[in-house]
């Protein structure tokens, strides 16, 4: 977690409303995302003395948890002959999944499917199926390696790989983005102050949202491109995981 990071707050748009004396409220309202500071006129709160303000933040870390969905597929004249198919190639996976140290926790079971294939004339012409797993991995490094073992032995679906983050991270950084939140919430209040040549003299309410963990995903892998002695190990370098949350904050103002 030490490449986590608030990022610029310039990437973050806020709202904000301002209610003045009687008679001559004053509001803006958010025109351009990219810029927290632009504003247009709008219909905002009517609360003398206050303001209010609603700010976003985020902040970004390297993902220490990976879901690769591995599976194997089969085709023959029967279904039975694509059961047995698929049992097979299962237990290999199985097997491939143990000698490489996964906990059995980490493994779940994925989609099984098995059915007919139809002609034009609604004709059955033979069977194929799938077996999929999700593996769970807490060191995102050993992806490429769990996808190589997985494919020399026998699986021929590789789908989904999702970088994401434990809970324990998720918690520490969901905290991280509701702090920058008010922290930008805090800095447009400021401003806006200043501009209205008014004093802040404290908070008087604060509500928090929205918060939202943004996975990086790949998605259909080809198992052709592990498969062979002469070919590399596969390599997959994941993007820092995003977590963002918003706030809403009311601040008590004196002329």
């Amino acid at each position: 977690m030490d490449r986590r990071q608030f990022l610029t707050a310039s990437s973050v748009g806020v709202a904000a409303t301002v209610a003045g004396c009687m008679g001559s409220p004053l509001s803006s309202t958010e025109t351009d995302s990219t810029d927290p500071g632009s504003a247009a006129d709008g219909d905002g709160d009517v609360d003398d003395g206050e303001i209010t303000v609603s700010a976003s933040g985020e902040v970004e870390a390297e993902p220490d948890k990976a879901i690769v969905d591995i599976g194997v597929e089969a085709s023959g004249d029967t279904a039975d002959e694509v059961t047995s198919a698929l049992s097979t190639g299962a237990d290999r996976l199985r097997t491939a999944f143990d000698d490489l140290g996964i906990p059995d926790e980490n493994i779940e079971e994925g989609r099984y499917r098995v059915h007919p294939n139809h002609t034009r004339d609604g004709e059955t012409d033979g069977f194929e199926g799938a077996h999929s797993f999700e593996v769970t991995l807490t060191d995102t490094s050993r992806v490429g390696e769990v996808i190589d073992a997985s494919v020399e032995a026998g699986a021929n679906n590789i789908g989904r790989v999702n970088f994401t983050l434990q809970e324990e991270s998720k918690s520490e950084l969901r905290k991280d983005a509701i702090d920058a939140a008010l922290a930008n919430a805090d800095e447009e209040a400021s401003h806006i102050a200043d501009n209205r040549e008014v004093e802040l003299e404290g908070t008087t309410s604060v509500t928090t949202g929205d918060v939202r963990v943004h996975t990086v995903r790949y998605d259909n892998m080809s198992a052709e491109d592990s498969a062979g002695n002469a070919a590399p190990p596969t390599e997959i370098n994941a993007d820092p995981v995003t977590v963002s949350a918003s706030a809403t904050v009311t601040y008590e103002f004196a002329t």
